[in-house]
């Protein structure tokens, strides 16, 4: 039987442990199958297991390794997807009962990547339906029932990557994937006190995975450092000619890069007026460790446009139109959460003048983004405003008078910028918080080295949640 120590290690040494064979990926994906049937309904982030298919594949790395065919870091690691990614054969069901006996014929190329990387896919992750594309309120917003963060069950674990988030924190899986349209990799990374990567637009390929909005989708990882992150977005990462949308600019990473130079890292104005004060004094002791690897600037001015609102467009219309055939049949009606029931029918009500002004506002976007980063090399700042929302609460009743100050989880998701959330300390009811660093875009390998090098100054990371 495992320590149960094992099932919080980094995936860098898992991967050691497996190479040296002091760990049988039999064993470890064997246990991982175990605690996802054990655990996994506590925090409502399970959809499928793959028993089987997991167990054929760990015994078939453990059999390449034994003859020296080492594939490299992930090899004979479990993770777990987001539902919402084709796997041969199992029900793919995008968290809406709608679809919850949805089979598809094929893998998803993230799926087929991590595989030919060594990784075994043990699990299908819980999601909010549609990945939130109806405009959900509350956290019961699933046929799986709402994703509870493991810390405080009586909390939400993030969307719409509810499952990785939970699954990820609670140990039941070393990484996940999860997607994110406007926040929701980095939402359940900092809910459930994980690092979550959301790339470059375009750097993953999303052949196989469910369409929202196909101008914003974005997949990436969740792990238990920012190093988990790079390793798994370098085996994810390339030019893929069934999405056209994907980028031949893939992701080189074998390890954190020493910090060449000092980054200049901004703080944009205003980013601690309206949060729970334990994410300020969190924040401000972040600082003091990053200021110690970096030079801080304070309150800089944030590019003034309606991201919140362009976001709402563009998701509102492209998730309409990508889901309209259930919306004409009547089917939405089936979805669990009430305002899912008819925020489809809102969205193919948004005139097209307010969608084409929202697209074409992603280009002065863009620009003024771009202007910051000549002046700095990353954006710093909490990743959400609270800790995890009450469970039975509508979102907007959750923490009043919380929120606001400068949009970054939709501005960096308008103009297609990678972000990293790392956690950094506790709140409320002893939920994590957590902060987060957004650069220009293909800047995932400095966010990464910066990301580590926090990591190796605390250890929010490597803490664990209670009956885990």
């Amino acid at each position: 039987m495992l320590d149960p120590d094992t099932f919080f290690l980094p995936v860098r040494e898992l991967g050691a442990r497996i190479r040296d064979r002091r760990l049988s990926p039999v064993e470890l994906t064997g246990a991982c199958l175990d605690r996802l049937e054990r655990l996994g309904g506590r925090y409502h982030a399970v959809v499928s297991l793959m028993r089987a298919p997991a167990l054929r594949e760990a015994r078939a790395a453990e059999q390449e390794i034994r003859s020296g065919k080492y594939r490299g870091p992930l090899h004979g690691i479990p993770y777990g997807a987001k539902d919402l990614l084709a796997s041969r054969g199992v029900p793919t069901t995008w968290g809406a009962a709608p679809y919850r006996h949805q089979v598809f014929d094929y893998d998803a190329t993230v799926v087929e990547r991590l595989r030919e990387a060594g990784a075994i896919l043990v699990a299908k992750l819980a999601m909010v339906e549609l990945a939130g594309g109806m405009g959900y309120n509350h956290a019961d917003a699933s046929f799986t029932g709402p994703g509870l963060s493991p810390w405080n069950t009586r909390f939400w674990s993030g969307g719409s990557s509810s499952g990785p988030g939970a699954a990820v924190a609670a140990g039941l899986v070393p990484f996940a994937i999860g997607s994110e349209t406007s926040g929701s990799i980095l939402t359940p990374a900092a809910f459930c006190g994980v690092t979550g990567l959301r790339p470059t637009y375009g750097l993953v390929s999303r052949h196989g995975a469910m369409a929202l909005c196909w101008t914003l989708d974005k997949l990436g990882p969740m792990g238990r450092t920012a190093d988990d992150c790079g390793l798994v977005l370098a085996s994810m990462a390339g030019l893929d000619p069934d999405d056209p949308s994907s980028l031949e600019r893939g992701f080189a990473y074998d390890g954190p890069a020493p910090l060449a130079r000092r980054p200049r890292l901004a703080v944009p104005k205003g980013v601690t007026e309206k949060v729970q004060p334990e994410v300020r004094e969190n924040f401000e002791r972040s600082l003091g460790i990053l200021g110690e690897l970096a030079d801080v600037k304070r309150d800089v001015e944030w590019p003034d446009f309606p991201w919140g609102p362009a976001v709402s467009a563009i998701v509102g219309a492209e998730g309409a139109s990508a889901f309209l055939d259930l919306i004409e049949s009547g089917r939405v009606k089936e979805l669990k959460c009430p305002k899912d029931r008819h925020g489809g029918y809102a969205g193919t009500l948004i005139p097209a003048v307010d969608y084409l002004q929202a697209m074409r506002l992603r280009a002065p976007m863009k620009r003024a983004l771009a202007d910051l980063f000549e002046k700095y090399d990353l954006v710093v700042a909490p990743t959400r405003a609270s800790v995890a929302y009450p469970a039975d609460k509508n979102f907007d009743d959750a923490y009043p008078g919380i929120g606001g100050g400068p949009a970054l989880i939709a501005a960096g998701n308008l103009c297609g910028l990678p972000a990293l959330a790392v956690p950094n300390g506790f709140g409320e009811n002893g939920l994590p918080t957590s902060l987060s660093l957004m650069g220009k875009a293909f800047s995932e390998g400095e966010m990464v080295a910066l990301g580590d090098a926090y990591q190796q100054r605390s250890d929010w990371h490597a803490r664990r949640p209670p009956g885990t």
